[in-house]
This record gives structure tokens, sequence and C-alpha cells, in this order.
């Protein structure tokens, strides 16, 4: 049996995907009228945060980027960022005449529905919508938070710049000054999420699989600057682009629930299933590809890592620390962390819908 999948997989690797669907480039529009971002006007894009370090009070527009661009540290003589923001926030454009915002946030592409979230305090993010696209055969996720009011519905199907709702500023932290849309581009985790979520917290779960934990987030912003600078860019060339951080294997005990949905992330699977996982991460998490191995691996554990002068555990929020011995070791939320992506897949698996629009 274990060959016969083995088979099947690779099937779809060298398709380009789920039911021999070939990689299309991807075609993109931006959420919102702000395309401060195509023309290389920052701050004029990015929604400011709050900042008060080293006893001084600022505004930077740095902190709506993606990437590591919050919580400010002084390490060894320099500065360096902690705390990681898994998406953009991208500042209002149109406004009443009493400092509403007005601004339509669209869908970037042609997709469904997956969820949508109609009570503000059921999340951080507010209100949100999370949009189903297809991309070389494989589910993603956009994710469109701290609406004020939404204009779609689960399971709606939606075209490439569609109204989905309006820019606002619900959710935690934010005010009417600060309204901007938190936008998001994401892998999905694991489809047994909700499992995992509740052996963690205790607190209730209210959006399942599309909890923004199990949500991994891309960088969108180089990702709809390729696709203006680049008409036959993939989703899959983009994300072989991207240098991992560190290199995690894991033991083989199951199919990769990640894989059933990215087969193309599998980069050997020519070679077949061997004695171990081999999983390449960003700095944020995000993995980027996998590799089967003959070495055995009991526990995760971690096989490589970029060079660093700061802290690992303030590169990766806490994930990786230095052991004992003066290797670098997975801590124990790093390991939690592992245990997700691990984590079987439901049995049976969930059917997911494969569509195109031609």
């Amino acid at each position: 049996m274990r060959d016969v999948l083995t088979c099947l997989l690779l099937a779809m690797v060298l398709l380009g995907g789920f039911g021999g669907v070939e990689a299309q480039p991807l075609r993109l529009v931006l959420p919102t009228d702000n395309d401060a971002l195509l023309r290389d006007d920052a701050p004029r894009f990015y929604q400011y945060t709050y900042r008060y370090f080293n006893g001084r009070r600022s505004r930077p527009w740095q902190g709506g980027q993606y990437g590591f661009v919050r919580n400010p540290r002084n390490v060894r003589s320099q500065i360096i960022y902690t705390r990681f923001h898994e998406g953009l926030d991208i500042r209002s454009v149109q406004r009443s005449p009493s400092g509403e915002p007005l601004d339509a946030v669209r869908a970037v592409d042609q997709g469904q529905v997956a969820h949508v979230n109609a009570i503000e305090k059921q999340s951080n993010y507010g209100l949100y919508v999370v949009v189903e696209h297809w991309w070389d055969g494989a589910p993603f996720y956009t994710l469109y938070a701290h609406l004020n009011a939404i204009r779609v519905a689960p399971g709606q199907y939606v075209e490439r710049g569609q109204r989905l709702g309006t820019l606002g500023y619900t959710g935690r932290g934010i005010d009417r000054r600060r309204a901007h849309l938190h936008f998001e581009v994401n892998l999905l985790l694991n489809q047994s999420f909700p499992a995992w979520h509740d052996s963690v917290f205790s607190d209730e779960n209210h959006h399942g699989i599309y909890n923004g934990i199990n949500l991994a987030g891309l960088d969108a912003a180089a990702l709809f600057r390729r696709t203006r600078a680049d008409s036959t860019l993939t989703i899959r060339r983009f994300l072989r682009e991207q240098e991992p951080f560190f290199t995690v294997a894991v033991p083989n005990t199951h199919r990769l629930d990640l894989l059933t949905r990215y087969p193309w992330l599998w980069t050997n699977a020519e070679e077949g299933e061997q004695a171990s996982w081999e999983v390449d991460f960003a700095r944020s998490g995000l993995p980027l590809r996998v590799r089967s191995s003959d070495a055995v691996a009991m526990t995760p554990v971690v096989v490589d890592v970029a060079p660093a002068e700061a802290p690992y555990r303030y590169l990766t929020e806490g994930w990786l620390d230095i052991g004992e011995k003066g290797e670098v070791v997975l801590t124990e939320r790093g390991q939690r962390y592992l245990r997700l992506i691990l984590l079987p897949p439901p049995a049976p698996l969930e059917p997911r819908p494969i569509y195109q629009w031609w």
C-alpha cells in the first residue's frame, strides 16, 4: 500500500499538482486601492505601529511590514526585532468626512470563501475573511482582517477583484486612526489542527482549521512585486526561491499531512519514503521544502541552521536555542510547533474541492 501511495504522490508532483493541474502563473491584484507598494512608496502603503524603545516614542511604518519587524531589543550592541508579523498592514486611503475608513477590500484572485469570522470578539483579527485559492494544484489561503463590514459568506465563489468587505479597525489594539487591512497569504499546516489546539490551549477554537495559528504566512509584499516583474512566476517557484533558516529532521512514521496539499514541497519524491523527513523552515516557521532521508531520527532534531550573531531564541520567536553541549536545539515551544506539523491527517482525510476557472 505504501508503494502505491508513493507512486501516486510522485505522479502528482510530476504533473504539477492534484488532478494533473499544470502550474499556472499567478495573476494577482492588490486587496485595496492603496497601490503605493508597487510605486516603491512604503511609508504610504504600510500602517504605522506605536513604539516605545530606548526611552523614545515613535510611529514607524516599518512595523506594518511582513517579517521580524516588531519588539526591538538591544542585543550585543545591536538592535534586533524579535516579534514576527505575519501579514501586511495596509493603510486606508479613503475616509469619510468624520474619519471613518471607506476602502473596499477585494479578493486578490478568484477562489472560494473558506471561512468568515463575523463576531469581532472571537479573534484578535476582529472581523475577517479567509479565501481559498488553488495555485499549482494546491490550496493557498488569503486572509483579510480588521474589517468593518463583510459582504461574502462561507462557500461563496469570488472573482479576482470582487469586493469582500470594507477596511476597518475591529480586533485588539486598533483604533480608527490606525484603521488598516491586515492581509496574509498562507499555507495550511495541518487538517488535524483542532485536535492539536485542544491539547495545547484551554480556550475555545472558534475557527476550526482556519485559525491563524494553522495558517503559515509567506512574504506577500515580495509576492506582489515579483508577479508584477515576472509574468511567468508560479507560487511553487516563489517558495523554492526562499532561503531556509533552519532544518529539522523528524521520524517518518506516516505521510506528512502537509504533503497531501503541497506534494511539490517534497523535493526528492523520486527516491521514495525513507527513515526520516527533513523539513526546511524560514525564520518564521514557514515550511519551504521537504526531503526524505535514510538517516534515523527518533525525535525531531535540528540538523542545520544558518549562522547568526544574535541568540537564536530572539531570531525565531523562541523556537530555537542553544543546548547544554552548545548545539542548536528546539525549545519546548519549537517542539510543540513540530508536533503540529507531524500530527497525522484526519482519518478519513477530508475531501477538498478542486476547481479551476479558464
